[in-house]
């Protein structure tokens, strides 16, 4: 069979362990192929990884979700890809016991996306699929020859099952549509630049910082290693010469157990194994043993060529020389790593590292996602032991709310008790608590109103800046998804944002309003948590509620004004809003989203409603802004929020004139 030969390759997952190293070594062994590199930049990427292609004439970074299938048909047509070679996934089998749905999320939805991609575009030359040695499940003790390729499927976690669920559609695709896929199935994998949730970078970076080493269980399961380069090599060879239809093994036939991979690292550090090794409690289900057979891939011309000893003494001096490669792992370093226990803890480490020949240009694709809108039900609520919240913001309206929502959805929740700006406090209540996901809705907005932050302003920034940096920061090094209530009163019409013109501020927007000490502040906080992955900033906007006897109520502050303006804005109305973002926690989502109802309504016609349905006697009166200008210290935010991503996230969402009638009017409506 005549070699293959690529002119546009596809990575998925190259900026993660293995993929980067095959992603380095062909775009430095092949400059005459293009390589465009797909990656969503999870907690295990990282850009660094692939410094040594930045500067090269055939390299494209884009990052993007492979789950996404408007930007991967985008990117098979307008970079001509001929060849796909698919790393992209979750694969720590720790995480997979206590997030299952998002390994079926990333693995299997986000394979599918793919092969569907190929399908329509009908350009694919090669789908190389890279699934794991799991797959096969346990090797029994005794074997002597491993599994090979025809062996039967019987994944034993839910990691593995989810591959193995992939693999199934890629045999599927390949048969029903004819697509050129080739599988591979590989053993453990070790080398520079892996992240250190994995056994062996745990144990280097925990021996550096002289701490004790864990072992799962007694530390007898055994494992087959295989350094990175090796591997990289590896696919290089299926890249050229595997066979269409066909899967491959990538093995090693030297086993170790467990527990003396552990004393081989004492032994290059110099440890007393005895003093440092601390057995812990083993995952759910540890397979005893996976043993390949290779034989088909050394019959392409691939062999092993990096010893154990070699291997091993490599991935230490790297270690050593780049102790802060991946930032703050203090999560990745504990026996059972809970910091990802929650999918998309994004762990974004690469400094200035992605300018000069790293683009990100297709964060502004539309992306599909999955939906998976709120359930409704009729039946009592149930518990879900696997959700605890801890909410800052008891006495206020939205955290008050909060609470009420977890009861009835049967979510175990506590209130904080700490001060937002004294982060001791914060790390006595997460230890606490517990929590699986933190909501942050503490700030200060003004007694009783904004006015009162411009003579106040050091306890503004206080809270709402240091506080909530604080708060963030607590959460990121253990490992936890801040929910954070923001304002989306950081924005005002502009000309290109022109009241009545429907075009409103999107999520990616720079703030323009300054009118405000309160809206600087949310403003400046809100461009600081851009650099924590770990937060979901939601944007409120005039908040109003079915409780039309609470202060706090935009409807029941304009009712009882003398005057009011009639702008339309946008609004949030929280009996449908904060269940939403109970179920962003859920999901587990990150970055800025503006939680308003789609659409505006000005004063008006929120009174006018308030007239229909409660209070027909009802009268009030306008003035301008000029007028209104005169009894205020600080100025107003007026403006449109673009509530799309929201919507395309939960296309249940109502307009605010519709949710306003819904949520509001009519529960409160009176008779005639």
């Amino acid at each position: 069979m005549a070699n293959y030969t690529p002119k546009n390759i596809l990575i998925t997952g190259a900026a993660g362990f293995i993929a980067s190293h095959v992603a380095n070594r062909l775009i430095r062994n092949y400059p005459d192929y293009k390589i465009v590199v797909l990656d969503k930049l999870d907690y295990c990427s990282n850009l660094k990884n692939l410094l040594p292609s930045r500067s090269s004439p055939n390299f494209k970074f884009v990052k993007g979700d492979i789950g996404s299938a408007d930007l991967v048909n985008f990117l098979l047509i307008t970079e001509s890809i001929d060849t796909i070679m698919h790393f992209a996934a979750q694969t720590h089998v720790d995480n997979s016991f206590g997030n299952s749905f998002e390994f079926t999320k990333n693995n299997i939805y986000g394979t599918h996306v793919l092969l569907e991609a190929c399908k329509v575009t009908g350009q694919i030359r090669r789908f190389i699929h890279v699934s794991t040695d799991e797959v096969y499940g346990e090797t029994d003790e005794d074997a002597v020859v491993g599994n090979h390729e025809a062996s039967q499927l019987l994944p034993t976690n839910p990691y593995s099952a989810t591959k193995a669920g992939a693999e199934m559609l890629v045999m599927a695709y390949g048969r029903s549509y004819g697509l050129p896929v080739i599988t591979t199935r590989g053993n453990n994998v070790y080398g520079p630049n892996q992240f250190p949730e994995k056994l062996i970078p745990k144990l280097i970076l925990l021996a550096m910082k002289g701490k004790p080493l864990p072992i799962h269980g007694d530390g007898s399961n055994v494992r087959s290693y295989l350094y990175c380069e090796d591997v990289a090599e590896a696919f290089e060879v299926v890249l050229h010469k595997g066979e269409i239809g066909h899967v491959y093994n990538i093995g090693t036939k030297k086993e170790r157990r467990v527990i003396d991979v552990v004393k081989d690292v004492c032994q290059l550090f110099s440890l007393d194994p005895e003093a440092v090794i601390k057995f812990v409690e083993n995952r759910p289900f540890n397979d005893q043993r996976y043993f390949l057979d290779d034989q088909k891939l050394k019959n392409l011309g691939w062999s092993e060529r990096t010893s154990w000893e070699e291997g091993l003494k490599k991935t230490m001096d790297w270690y050593l020389k780049n102790p802060d490669w991946w930032g703050d792992v203090s999560g990745a370093l504990l026996p059972h790593p809970r910091m990802l226990m929650m999918p998309g803890i994004e762990r974004f480490c690469d400094g200035s590292e992605d300018s000069n020949g790293v683009s990100s240009n297709a964060d502004s694709l539309v992306q599909n996602k999955m939906v998976d809108p709120v359930q409704k039900t009729t039946n009592p609520p149930t518990a879900e032991p696997s959700l605890k919240f801890l909410i800052y913001g008891r006495t206020g309206w939205i955290g008050g709310l909060l609470g009420k929502i977890c009861e009835k959805q049967g979510i175990a929740y506590e209130y904080g008790s700490g001060r937002l700006e004294e982060r001791s406090t914060l790390v006595a209540d997460i230890q606490r608590v517990k929590p699986t996901h933190v909501f942050n809705a503490a700030g200060v907005t003004g007694r009783p109103n904004v006015d009162w932050c411009e003579d106040h302003r050091t306890e503004t920034i206080k809270t709402n800046v240091t506080g909530t940096l604080t708060l963030a920061d607590v959460c990121r090094q253990n490992g936890l998804l801040m929910m954070n209530f923001a304002t989306g009163c950081i924005f005002e019409y502009d000309v290109e944002h022109p009241e009545g013109s429907g075009i409103g501020f999107k999520e990616e927007d720079t703030p323009n309003f300054a009118g405000s000490f309160y809206s600087k502040t949310k403003a400046m906080v809100e461009e600081l948590l851009k650099e924590y992955h770990n937060v979901c900033t939601l944007r409120v906007r005039m908040p109003i509620s079915s409780d039309l006897s609470n202060p706090r109520n935009f409807i029941t502050k304009i009712s009882r004004y003398n005057k009011v303006v009639n702008i339309p804005n946008s609004m949030t109305v929280l009996d449908e809003l904060l269940p939403i973002a109970v179920e962003m926690a859920k999901r587990n989502l990150r970055g800025i989203y503006n939680f308003t109802n789609p659409s505006v309504v000005s004063h008006n016609e929120i009174l006018e409603m308030y007239k229909e349905y409660i209070n027909q006697d009802f009268k009030w009166s306008n003035f301008t802004l000029e007028e209104q200008a005169k009894v205020i210290v600080a100025a107003r935010s007026n403006n449109e929020m673009d509530a799309s991503k929201l919507k395309n996230e939960f296309p249940e969402l109502l307009s605010i004139k519709d949710s306003l009638i819904k949520y509001v009017f009519e529960p409160n409506k009176t008779s005639a």
